[in-house]
């Protein structure tokens, strides 16, 4: 690996996502399906309509005071390795401008603090004790080996590792916010957390978005042959790795059946599921932009 792997793009890429996350952008022409392979070009996403139904009918007279702001914290990098990118990161005030995106998107009703760090372990959290949201270096170094065990060439694996941080990222900003508005979840929290994440990426980011549901999604289905479930996993509140997969990809396939058909066609998702995917992708749409609604400031 490449001794400089950790760059500016990826920082760049990091927060292009969350703070593009209410502010739809363009979509580009691309074709997205499991394990690289391609998928015919077919219309937009169907769930889109659900949305704008959703939203056109949200009366702005229930917003929420805004008493908070997203805001960044900076600490002193302990591994040198990881020190070039956290003088361009802090240089750049990238992480404040991604805050201010934020805070002219969503009321918060107190302060949430954004942040990068090494933290000498793989992981990515939101603290509720804190009200932050943490990515780890590591994490990154986590998903590059992952891939490029898989047989990824370098270039591939760099691209996949920054997708699926992405979406990690966004399933920890959906923790946070669940627990900062007090969102009714009625099912296992990561779960909904990890839907969260696919809806704003599928919905808000586009082709981007599905990019980084489908890295997310391969690393599942890796990291689940690389380990047998014992009771300590069975019992933890995280989904099975190969349930997350299957979770990921019918949110991909239920946002566009046409488009993504060779899902199915091609054995990547049981047909059985997928026939139960569009409803339970609108479903999700509905629900998190009735959820975020009253919190939005457009």
């Amino acid at each position: 690996m490449r001794p400089n792997f950790i760059n500016l793009l990826f920082i760049l890429a990091l927060l292009l996502g969350v703070t593009a996350c209410f502010c739809r952008s363009d979509r580009d022409a691309i074709s997205n399906q499991p394990a690289s392979n391609q998928s015919p070009d077919a219309p937009q996403n169907q769930s889109e309509s659900v949305a704008r139904t959703v939203k056109n009918n949200e009366s702005t007279s229930n917003k929420k005071a805004d008493n908070g702001d997203f805001i960044v914290a900076h600490s002193q990098v302990e591994n040198a390795r990881y020190a070039e990118i956290d003088r361009q990161v802090k240089e750049e005030k990238l992480l404040e401008k991604a805050a201010d995106k934020l805070n002219r998107a969503l009321i918060l009703p107190h302060d949430l603090t954004l942040r990068t760090k090494d933290c000498s372990e793989t992981n990515a959290f939101y603290s509720a004790e804190n009200q932050s949201v943490t990515v780890c270096y590591e994490l990154m170094e986590h998903f590059y080996k992952t891939f490029r065990a898989n047989g990824e060439t370098e270039q591939a694996a760099y691209d996949k590792m920054f997708d699926a941080v992405q979406f990690v990222f966004l399933h920890e900003i959906g923790h946070a916010l669940i627990d900062t508005y007090k969102l009714p979840i009625t099912a296992n929290e990561e779960d909904a957390a990890d839907r969260c994440s696919s809806y704003i990426n599928i919905e808000e980011l586009g082709d981007e978005g599905v990019r980084s549901v489908l890295a997310a999604a391969d690393a599942f289905a890796i990291e689940s042959k690389t380990r047998t479930p014992d009771d300590r996993q069975l019992a933890d509140e995280h989904l099975l790795q190969e349930q997350r997969f299957y979770n990921s990809l019918c949110m991909i396939y239920g946002s566009n059946p046409e488009r993504y058909f060779n899902f199915v066609t091609e054995g990547y998702l049981p047909k059985e599921r997928a026939a139960r995917c569009p409803g339970e992708y609108a479903r999700t749409v509905e629900s998190w932009v009735k959820l975020l609604g009253e919190w939005r400031k457009d």
